[in-house]
């Protein structure tokens, strides 16, 4: 499948997509940067708490970010829904998240989808992965 990257700026596009989160019974739309450098999928705390996660009773990790800053998030699972696939993941939920769009990372997407990036046609391609889940 193809998604267009997304403007932001005169000269700044980024690889922002569509994706839905399912937990349990509840799902939400959100846009989220597919990011090659994130070990993780960590979407904002308000997000899960949309869900109807209780996101300090999942496993406790660390992030830091590019100030080097180690802040906490918390594990759950969740499903991914991206043109259609669904895969079930271990996403991360973390407060004060500052960002309009959350991350996807390795484990989680990239191990999901194949994944190729054209920036000069502002263009990724997925490509969703058979032999998981």
């Amino acid at each position: 499948m193809k998604f267009k990257y997304k403007k932001y700026a005169p000269q700044i596009i980024r690889p922002v997509i569509p994706i839905g989160i399912s937990y349990k019974n509840s799902f939400i739309q959100h846009e989220v940067l597919i990011d090659s450098g994130a070990d993780r999928c960590i979407f904002d705390a308000e997000i899960g708490k949309i869900l109807g996660i209780d996101i300090e009773k999942g496993k406790k990790d660390f992030v830091a970010g590019l100030s080097g800053k180690s802040e906490p998030y918390y594990i759950h699972p969740v499903v991914i829904t991206v043109g259609g696939y669904n895969f079930s993941i271990e996403a991360g939920f973390k407060h004060g998240y500052i960002w309009p769009y959350s991350i996807v990372g390795q484990i989680g997407f990239f191990n999901n989808f194949i994944t190729k990036f054209n920036y000069r046609k502002g263009e990724i391609d997925l490509y969703p992965r058979t032999d998981v889940n």
